[in-house]
């Protein structure tokens, strides 16, 4: 074990021996990873897949160096037909350790095969087919492809789950039931299977049975079947016929054990052989379609690049146009300032966008903005006043709206609030006319001016 500072070999101590780092905790988390591997391997050996993958990983994130966990999650991703997930686990691992590691020969014997790696990464595709035509509705182009892709790939559990899946959706539990219990076969405790199952039970209120159907012998039955052979071959005087039709029967007995020897010991060995060949098939075809995806990847990547560059470019075109926009129209206000035309100004410089401008142009802005607000606060105030007191053709409602931008601009004058509290009241308005005496008395607070409108509202 090595030190995960400084990389030198520990000792027992709790503290590294060359840099003095507190180790403790790096070996608590080795003890965990190899405690999560040999669960999982417990796991993989009865089947329990989808166990022995949780434990593996958990394993991993204790300890992502331990490379028989790394590769023993490989064969398990193998086992249920997830061949990239696979091989991915297995180039961590050559990359981690190049040597004495048998990730290697799992790569090489996969790279022998291009037309095995091809097979599989057909299945991939014809999978990504399936499940793109099963979100356009068109499930029978679907089947019909996951049938294919489980004669080629008959130890992918999506697979099966997406088809089995469909089956239920068509109400054809038989043969959703059948797939399943051939994915239950690669993965035991897959919690997807087990939950598609449960709802094949539901719905025909059969419980599936997930014991093997036939058997020859088993257990208790084997023994009392040996026992009574023995107890009526001691029975059975012995007897021997040397007559020709004893002959004939020893011959065609020998026939029969002949017989009864290819079923039961040439065929399974043969079925072996080809199992193993279409195995090593499989890892072959698994290599080339990580080749092809890694290939495949670099132009994704490039294409991703291409339109990165396209995106970057757009936005930089529109924050140039954006900009262009905000000086186009700090010029207007400017103008429009010169020109004296200062409900242009305000609208002009609404457009800004003060973010965009340079420290110069700012400062500008503000002079314009700044000088445009005093013009048009004496404007508004003065166009207020002059209609409010304008006895002979007076005209209360120009006079609110004058005095309301005025207020908007500066809400701290004084003569603002006053002529316009009593333009609403005079105007019949008296709600808004006690709501201006009242900002009266909060923005003049112990003044003279406070008191009179609170002595109006008092006396209202």
């Amino acid at each position: 074990m090595k030190c995960m500072n400084c990389g030198a070999e520990l000792t027992e101590s709790a503290y590294c021996p060359v840099c003095g780092c507190d180790v403790s905790v790096q070996k608590q988390a080795i003890v965990l990873s190899g405690i999560f591997y040999n669960q999982g391997l417990e796991k993989a050996q009865v089947r329990d897949l989808s166990g022995a993958i949780d434990q593996l990983r958990r394993s991993l994130k204790f300890n992502k160096m331990n490379i028989s966990a790394r590769n023993l999650l490989g064969l398990v991703y193998f086992e249920t037909g997830e061949v990239v997930a696979a091989l991915s686990e297995w180039v961590i691992s050559k990359n981690i350790q190049p040597e004495d590691n048998i990730a290697v020969e799992y790569i090489e014997d996969l790279q022998k095969d291009s037309n095995r790696l091809d097979a599989i990464n057909q299945t991939i595709k014809k999978y990504n087919l399936a499940l793109e035509n099963c979100h356009n509705g068109n499930e029978d182009v679907a089947m019909i492809q996951l049938k294919k892709l489980l004669a080629q790939n008959p130890k992918l559990i999506k697979g099966y789950h997406l088809l089995s899946l469909l089956y239920i959706k068509n109400e054809d539990y038989e043969k959703a039931r059948r797939l399943l219990k051939r994915a239950i076969r690669i993965d035991k405790t897959n919690t997807t299977t087990l939950r598609f199952l449960h709802e094949v039970d539901e719905q025909t209120g059969t419980q599936t049975s997930l014991e093997n159907r036939f058997s020859i012998w088993s257990g208790r039955d084997d023994e009392e079947s040996s026992q009574e052979y023995e107890r009526r071959k001691m029975e059975t005087p012995a007897f021997r016929d040397t007559s020709a039709g004893a002959a004939v029967v020893n011959i065609l007995g020998g026939i029969l054990i002949g017989a009864a020897l290819m079923w039961f010991v040439i065929i399974p060995a043969r079925t072996r052989d080809i199992s193993r060949e279409a195995d090593e098939k499989i890892a072959e075809y698994a290599s080339t379609m990580a080749i092809e995806t890694a290939q495949i990847e670099s132009l994704n990547a490039q294409i991703s690049s291409s339109q990165n560059t396209v995106e970057t470019a757009n936005a930089q075109i529109e924050s140039a146009t954006q900009r262009a926009n905000t000086y186009e129209n700090l010029i207007k206000a400017v103008n429009a300032y010169n020109n004296g035309a200062y409900d242009a100004v305000t609208n002009a410089l609404e457009a800004v966008d003060v973010s965009l401008l340079s420290v110069e142009a700012k400062a500008i802005y503000d002079s314009v903005n700044t000088q445009a607000n005093s013009t048009a606060f004496e404007e508004y105030k003065a166009a207020g006043i002059a209609a409010f007191e304008n006895f002979d053709d007076r005209d209360l409602s120009v006079a609110i709206e004058n005095l309301e931008a005025a207020y908007a601009i500066n809400p701290t004058d004084y003569d603002v609030l006053y002529y316009l509290a009593f333009s609403y009241r005079d105007a019949g308005d008296y709600e808004n006319a006690d709501r201006v005496l009242q900002i009266i008395i909060d923005t003049f607070p112990n003044t003279s001016r406070a008191e009179f409108a609170r002595n109006y509202l008092s006396n209202s």
